[in-house]
C-alpha cells in the first residue's frame, strides 16, 4: 500500500469507530488524519518529481559517457602526435638554468630564458662555411 492508500484506510477506520466529530478524541483524529494526508500527497509530489529528475539525470549521463568517449578519442590522438615531436634541452649560459623546447620555439631563432630573462639566440647555419667571405675564422678562405 502507498502512503494515500494507508491514510485513506486510517480514515475509513476512523469513522468506523463511530466517533462523534464534536469530541475532544473526534477532533484529534481528524487533525491526526489529515496531517497524515498531507504528508502522504506531499511525498507522492516529491516521488514524481524524483522520477523525472533521475530521467532526466539519466539522459544527462548518457550525453556526458558520448562526450567523454569524443574528447579521450581525441586525446589519443593528439598524444600519438607530441609523441614524434623531438624536445630539445638548452642551458642558459647566464643561469644554468636547463630549457626544454620544441621545434616550434626553436623556429622563432630565440627566447627570452624563464628563469632570468637572458635573450637566447637560436643558430641553425650550416656546420660547415662555404662562403669564403663572411669573416669568419674558417677555413674556406685558405683552401681557395
Amino acid at each position: 500500500m502507498t502512503l494515500t492508500e494507508k491514510t485513506a484506510y486510517l480514515k475509513g477506520l476512523m469513522e468506523g469507530l463511530n466517533l462523534k466529530k464534536d469530541s475532544d478524541e473526534g477532533k484529534l483524529f481528524n487533525a491526526i488524519i489529515d496531517t497524515l494526508d498531507d504528508l502522504a500527497m506531499t511525498v507522492s509530489d516529491m516521488d514524481e518529481e524524483l522520477d523525472v529528475i533521475n530521467e532526466e539525470l539519466d539522459a544527462v549521463g548518457e550525453e556526458l559517457t558520448d562526450l567523454e568517449e569524443d574528447i579521450y578519442a581525441d586525446e589519443d590522438e593528439f598524444e600519438d602526435e607530441e609523441e614524434d615531436d623531438d624536445i630539445y634541452s638548452v642551458i642558459c649560459p647566464t643561469c644554468n638554468e636547463e630549457i626544454y623546447l620544441d621545434e616550434s620555439l626553436l623556429d622563432q631563432g630565440g627566447i627570452k630564458c624563464p628563469a632570468c630573462g637572458e635573450e637566447l639566440e637560436f643558430d641553425f647555419g650550416e656546420d660547415e662555411c662555404d662562403c669564403g667571405d663572411c669573416g669568419c675564422d674558417c677555413e674556406c678562405e685558405e683552401e681557395k
